[in-house]
C-alpha cells in the first residue's frame, strides 16, 4: 500500500510563470480538476488558502508532489515551505516514464498534473532530496562560477579558431594562447606587421619577464615568431581587422578572467558566512587529504553531493553522479557496450573527471600522485579503453570520497591488499568481542 493511501493528495505541474494543480481526494478520486494559479504572492497565497480548506474538509493536511524543473519550481517549493505545506519533489525521469500508461500520447499541463497527483498516492515513489535554501544558493554560485569558466574557455576558442586564418604558425609558438606570455605578446604585438616592426631588444625583455627564461631560450623564441611573423604576412588575411580581434579578445578575456576571481573570493566568503560553514569547513579539511585536490573542486564535489547523510551506500553516491554504468539486458542477451548512465550532477562529473585524470598523473619528480590510482588504471585496466578506465577511476574516487566524509578520517593511499588484510583483521576482531 502507498504512503499516501488515506490522505489527500495533488499533483503540480510547474511552468515557467503559472501552475496547474489536480487534487486526489483520500479515497482516490478527483477532488479539483486542473486548478491554473500564478507564480506571483496572489496566486501562491490562493493556494495556500486552498489546501487549507482540504485541510479543514478531510482532517489531514494534503500531501503535494511536483516535478523537478530546473528552476521554475523553487520559488513555489520554498514559498510552500515557508507556510509549512508538506511537498515533494519527484525526478522528471520517474514522472517521464509514468506518463507512458495510456496507449494515447497526450502531453499538456492538465495531464501531467493529474498524473503527478495519482503518481504521488498510489506508487511508492522516490522524492528528490531537500535542500535548505542557504545551500542552494551555494550551487547557484558554483553553477554561476562554471559558466563564467566556460564562456571564458569560447572566447579562447574563438580566438585560437581564428589565429589558424589572420596569423597562421604562431599557435606553434605558445602551446597555450592564454598563457600570461602570448597575452602580453598579443597585447604589444597585435599583427605580424607590428612584430617585425619592434626592436629585437624590446620583445626579448618581454619574453624574459613574462615567461621568466633565460636569455638563450628568449633569443630562440624570438627567431622563431620572426620567422612564423614573415610567413603570416604572405599567409594571413588583412591585419588589420585582426589587429582589432585582438583588442576585443584580450577585453573579453581580461572581462570573464575578473568575473571567475569575484565569483571564487564570493563562494568563499559566503561558505565562512553561512550556517553550514563549520561543518562544511570540515568535510574540506577531510577531502584534502586527497593529493590533486584543489578547494575549488572540492567545494564543486560536496556542493553536488549536499550532506553526505542523504546516501546509505556508496554505489547511491555513484549514482547521483551518474558514473553507474547502464544496463541493457533482455532474457539470455546481456549488453557488453553500455555507457555511462549520466543522470546525475554535470557539473559534479566534470569536476570528478579532471580530479580523476589528476589522479593517474605523475608530479614533476615523476612519482604517482596517487600510487593506488595510478596502477589501477596503468596497470589493472590497461586493455579497456581510455575513457572506460577514466570512468573507472572516477568510480572509484567517490567511493573513497563517501568513506572519507562517512567515516570521518582522513583518505590514506593504501595498497589493495593491505587494505583488504586490515578490513578483515577488524572484522575478526569485532566478531571475538561480540562473542
Amino acid at each position: 500500500m502507498a504512503n499516501y493511501y488515506n490522505v489527500p493528495v495533488a499533483g503540480i505541474d510547474v511552468a515557467a510563470n503559472f501552475s496547474v494543480v489536480t487534487i486526489l481526494s483520500p479515497n482516490g478520486d478527483i477532488y479539483k480538476k486542473n486548478l491554473k494559479f500564478h507564480h506571483n504572492l496572489d496566486g501562491l497565497t490562493k493556494l495556500v488558502n486552498l489546501i487549507n480548506k482540504i485541510e479543514e474538509e478531510f482532517g489531514d493536511s494534503p500531501k503535494l508532489f511536483c516535478e523537478s524543473t530546473g528552476i521554475y519550481h523553487l520559488t513555489l517549493l520554498h514559498f510552500l515551505r515557508k507556510n509549512q505545506k508538506d511537498i515533494s519533489v519527484i525526478n522528471p525521469l520517474i514522472s517521464n516514464s509514468n506518463r507512458n500508461f495510456n496507449i494515447r500520447k497526450v502531453k499538456n499541463d492538465k495531464r501531467d498534473s493529474l498524473s503527478l497527483a495519482k503518481l504521488g498516492k498510489f506508487d511508492n515513489v522516490k522524492t528528490s532530496m531537500d535542500i535548505p535554501e542557504d545551500f542552494l544558493h551555494l550551487r547557484f554560485l558554483v553553477r554561476e562560477y562554471y559558466n563564467r569558466i566556460d564562456d571564458r574557455a569560447n572566447v579562447k576558442k574563438e580566438f585560437s579558431n581564428s589565429l589558424n586564418v589572420y596569423y597562421p604558425g604562431l599557435k606553434k609558438a605558445f602551446s597555450n594562447i592564454c598563457s600570461k606570455t602570448a597575452l602580453a605578446f598579443f597585447e604589444n604585438y597585435p599583427t605580424p606587421q607590428s612584430f617585425i616592426d619592434a626592436v629585437q631588444d624590446d620583445v626579448i625583455h618581454l619574453l624574459r619577464t613574462t615567461a621568466k627564461c633565460g636569455l638563450e631560450w628568449s633569443n630562440k623564441k624570438y627567431l622563431e615568431l620572426l620567422q612564423i611573423a614573415n610567413e603570416a604576412l604572405f599567409l594571413g588575411i588583412n591585419s588589420f581587422f585582426f589587429a582589432r580581434k585582438v583588442t576585443r579578445f584580450l577585453a573579453s578575456y581580461k572581462f570573464h578572467t575578473e568575473l571567475i576571481d569575484d565569483l571564487y573570493a564570493e563562494i568563499n566568503v559566503y561558505i565562512n558566512n553561512a550556517d553550514f560553514g563549520a561543518k562544511f569547513h570540515e568535510d574540506l579539511d577531510l577531502l584534502s587529504s586527497f593529493k590533486g585536490l584543489g578547494s575549488m573542486t572540492a567545494i564543486t564535489l560536496l556542493s553536488a553531493i549536499g550532506s553526505i547523510d542523504n546516501f546509505s551506500k556508496p554505489q547511491q553516491l555513484v549514482a547521483f553522479f551518474g558514473v553507474d554504468p547502464s544496463v541493457n539486458e533482455s532474457g539470455k542477451f546481456k549488453g557488453d557496450k553500455n555507457k555511462m548512465s549520466k543522470r546525475g550532477t554535470s557539473i559534479g562529473r566534470k569536476v570528478l573527471y579532471s580530479f580523476a585524470l589528476q589522479c593517474i598523473r605523475k608530479s614533476p619528480n615523476q612519482k604517482p600522485v596517487n600510487s593506488t590510482l595510478h596502477h589501477y588504471y596503468h596497470e589493472q585496466l590497461k586493455h579497456k579503453k581510455k575513457k572506460v578506465r577514466v570512468v573507472a577511476v572516477m568510480n572509484k574516487l567517490l567511493r573513497y570520497v563517501f568513506s572519507v566524509l562517512k567515516n570521518r578520517n582522513p583518505y590514506v593511499v593504501r595498497d589493495p591488499k593491505i587494505h583488504k588484510r586490515m578490513f578483515l583483521e577488524n572484522n575478526s576482531k569485532k566478531n571475538i568481542l561480540a562473542a
